[in-house]
């Protein structure tokens, strides 16, 4: 028996096969599927699920990547990967290629002590590749071409921003805090040539200045602070609060506020329907479009999935912009502070591509409003026939203040004998890539269009999709029972929500499959009677998919650069072993230990209080001296733990004295650059402005050629790699609970290391023990005296519960 239930996540899109399986049989199921990875904040991101749900004798993941430009970085992520299983991934790169292979046996696939597999999570590879001075590369194969441009070193271009938040009472609670919180590290991230403004609304609206302000340091605190103070309640008017932008934006031109050469953006960031002033959707569409009038570009924000997504997606569309769910859950706020990222950098406007009439017959769209930095423009395109051996382009847009052009040249002959030698490159893929593009486009198109070309659009879309197989808003993959059994399941394209799909729906039949070749698909079927497409897209529906599932396998990533061979399903697990051991540089038991008391005859003992965790545990190099115990006692303000410019890492943290824990601990890496800022609720890794939260405890394991990021199953994150200091992170949940900080390796910091702890890896000198009391003695550091007193602690540094030292105990 056959199914197909369909869903779609976050991130993936799923099509389900289920067949019954006569006992002892032998199945093989061969999965092969087309993905166009995008360029996202100056990345390319493949995500794998690894999930097999059960030991696999013979289990390899192969992911091979050819990038004919050059291999900038390359890393990898996985949620599931254990010290042991670690040993079964192997990288290994060159200029141009890349293989990552996954090939666990069955005694590293299992859990400690029991029989059930370690695999089950995510594996996710990310890339980038080598950019030249002519912002771009075409690839050539089979008489079709795909020109990527993504030019680098270009100067952001100043904005005018409006954010227009919605404070209505669905926003209460977590959806205003996040919102909030997102907010203010949005308005830090402005640059100083910016220009914003802020308006709140619910039932009505209400700007925070009357005019456009510069985004100096005062107005952003100022704003900052507004931000802070927006509560929920009341209705949602969308209608009256984007107009009232759009009129913001109006007033500062007409008085000449607003700087020749820049951007204009409205951000709009809701989490319903408009139930207040105009709420019919089509109205309040054509409200804005003719306000707006192409002069400037509306984003939309769907904050959860009670907002109507279509509505939004045709309001941005409408007006250069884009539509975005922003998902319910801890990570909102960095949902929300990462699409700004996305739009935060303009780099040209009004970009278009050429390519000689007499060469290229056809095209993908060649004309876009807006580029910015860290993304990626995909432009394909059929050659003619006899086309000469050389293909140009010329990509021209505009700077701040000026045109710009660069030109791209790619030798037909060169590049179709490129991209035959990899035998793990599936042929014909730039054709389908120009199909896929096409068709992506049109839906796009048919958002704004009006019914007369909303029906040639379609017909156009679907004579491709039907043509190609993709599985498409507008078409669906039948799937049909083998030997000759009655009856068919349909796959249809996953809308983003459960609400009823009132998309029209033409059955593409895949009535058989022709011996030896799986990839060829059999007779089509018929086509279901088309339903009227609604003038309004109900809530929910989406006519822009994410990625076009074919239904005939094949494979499409990155011009076909990036390919996973023969991919078996497999899953993911926690780390449970830990990097290194704990250096050990000395014994306690040969120190003064506490004095035991009794208590006499027929008298109760006093409960002694529980012994508890320093905020910090150093063990110091070349000391007899084991440990120190670091009590902070006096903390205003973000403190500056530690600072190695040899080493490339910074170490800062808040700590609150009257809670006695560090409210969060920030570690920044030069090279590569990356933040990895830890709380007690969650860790966030930003690295290329991209922002990845993960929470205490959920296993993490992340290499890339310099920095290796691991967490395992008891919240132990350690930043490693082989010529540096090795940092760990741990939210402690014993006696003292909080965040704590670990320090390994730290012969290897340079003699210029600093800060609050980095001055103890200096000239240390140790005094005498004191004449009355050997568990007291003093401790001098860089010309200051710190007393340092033998006490009982508990180390931390193995995780919960911790075990009991002694150790030489300073307060700061």
């Amino acid at each position: 028996m056959l199914s197909s239930p369909r869903a779609a996540g976050r991130k993936t899109e799923q099509f389900q096969v289920s067949v019954s399986v006569a006992p002892a049989a032998k199945v093989t199921f061969k999965l092969v599927y087309e993905e166009l990875l995008k360029r996202h904040l100056g990345a390319y991101e493949l995500l794998l699920k690894v999930q097999p749900q059960q030991l696999v004798k013979h289990l390899q993941m192969d992911i091979h990547i050819f990038e004919p430009q050059g291999i900038s970085f390359l890393e990898t992520e996985s949620t599931f990967m254990t010290n042991e299983l670690a040993d079964a991934l192997t990288v290994s790169q060159n200029k141009t290629k890349a293989h990552i292979q996954f090939k666990p046996m069955l005694s590293q696939q299992k859990s400690s002590g029991q029989q059930d597999t370690v695999l089950d999570g995510n594996f996710i590879v990310r890339y980038d590749v080598n950019r030249t001075s002519s912002g771009g590369s075409i690839q050539i194969e089979n008489g079709y071409f795909v020109h990527y441009f993504a030019p680098e070193g270009l100067p952001t271009i100043p904005k005018n921003v409006i954010f227009v938040i919605d404070k209505s009472s669905s926003m209460s609670g977590r959806k205003m805090q996040q919102t909030r919180e997102a907010l203010i590290k949005i308005l830090d991230d402005l640059s100083p040539n910016d220009q914003f403004n802020l308006i709140s609304f619910s039932g009505d609206a209400a700007q925070w200045k009357p005019l456009l302000v510069p985004a100096s340091a005062e107005n952003v605190n100022q704003a900052r602070s507004y931000a802070a103070g927006i509560q929920a309640h009341g209705g949602t008017d969308i209608n009256h609060a984007v107009l009232m932008a759009v009129q913001l934006l109006n007033s500062a031109k007409q008085e000449e506020l607003m700087p020749e050469g820049t951007v204009s953006l409205i951000i709009l960031l809701t989490d319903g329907d408009p139930t207040m002033g105009e709420t019919n959707p089509a109205r309040i569409q054509r409200n804005v479009k003719e306000a707006i009038d192409g002069q400037y570009s509306l984003f939309c924000l769907g904050f959860g999935f009670d907002v109507s997504y279509a509505f939004l997606e045709k309001l941005a569309l409408d007006n250069g912009g884009l539509a975005r769910r922003i998902y319910e859950d801890s990570d909102s706020a960095l949902q929300l502070q990462d699409f700004y990222q996305e739009v935060a950098n303009p780099l040209l406007t009004a970009v278009t591509f050429e390519y000689p009439s007499n060469v290229v017959e056809e095209v993908s769209q060649d004309n876009f409003r807006l580029l910015f930095k860290g993304s990626e423009i995909v432009v394909a395109g059929k050659l003619r026939d006899q086309s000469p051996d050389v293909l140009s382009a010329k990509v021209r847009g505009q700077l701040h203040m000026q045109n710009i052009t660069f030109q791209t040249e790619s030798r037909v002959a060169e590049q179709e004998k490129e991209f035959q030698s990899p035998k793990y490159i599936f042929h014909s893929f730039m054709e389908r890539l120009w199909a896929y593009l096409t068709i992506q486009q049109l839906l796009e198109q048919m958002v704004s269009a009006s019914a007369t070309e909303k029906q040639a659009l379609e017909t156009r879309a679907l004579n491709l999709s039907l043509h190609y197989c993709f599985v498409t808003p507008l078409t669906s993959m039948v799937v049909t029972k083998p030997d000759g059994r009655e009856g068919s399941e349909v796959a249809e394209k996953p809308m983003e929500t459960n609400r009823e799909n009132r998309h029209k729906n033409f059955y593409l039949g895949t009535s058989g499959k022709i011996a030896n070749d799986p990839g060829r698909a059999g007779p089509r079927g018929p086509l279901n009677s088309p339903r009227p497409y609604p003038d309004y897209l109900t809530a929910g529906e989406s006519v822009l998919p994410d990625m076009l599932a074919p239904s005939v396998p094949e494979r499409m990533i990155h011009g076909m650069d990036l390919r996973a061979k023969d991919v078996p399903a497999v899953a993911s697990d926690s780390i449970t072993g830990r990097l290194g051991e704990r250096k050990a540089s000395g014994s306690s038991t040969d120190l003064p230990q506490p004095a035991k008391t009794a208590s006499p005859p027929g008298t109760t003992a006093a409960v002694p209080a529980p012994i508890q965790a320093p905020p910090i545990i150093l063990t110091l190099p070349g000391q007899s001296v084991d440990r120190l115990c670091v009590d902070i006692k006096h903390s205003q303000g973000p403190m500056n733990l530690l600072s190695d410019p040899d080493q490339g890492i910074e170490v800062t943290a808040q700590y609150e004295t009257e809670r006695a824990q560090f409210s969060w601990i920030e570690v920044t890496f030069k090279n590569p650059q990356l933040q990895v800022r830890a709380s007690p609720e969650h860790v966030v890794v930003t690295r290329n402005r991209k922002n990845s939260a993960y929470k205490w405890k959920e296993t993490l394991f992340s290499v890339t050629p310099s920095l290796k990021m691991t967490m395992d199953e008891a919240g132990l994150l350690l930043l490693s790699s082989p010529d540096r200091v090795t940092i760990g992170l741990l939210p402690w949940d014993g006696p003292g609970e909080g965040l704590r900080l670990l320090l390994r390796d730290t012969d290897r910091f340079s003699s210029r290391v600093g800060g609050t702890l980095g001055q103890f890896y200096q000239d240390v000198l140790w005094g005498p023990p004191a004449a009355a009391d050997d568990s007291k003695r003093t401790l001098r550091v860089q010309g200051l005296d710190y007393s340092a007193t033998r006490l009982l602690k508990l180390d931390y540094q193995e995780g919960s519960p911790g075990t009991e030292i002694s150790c030489w105990s300073i307060e700061l």
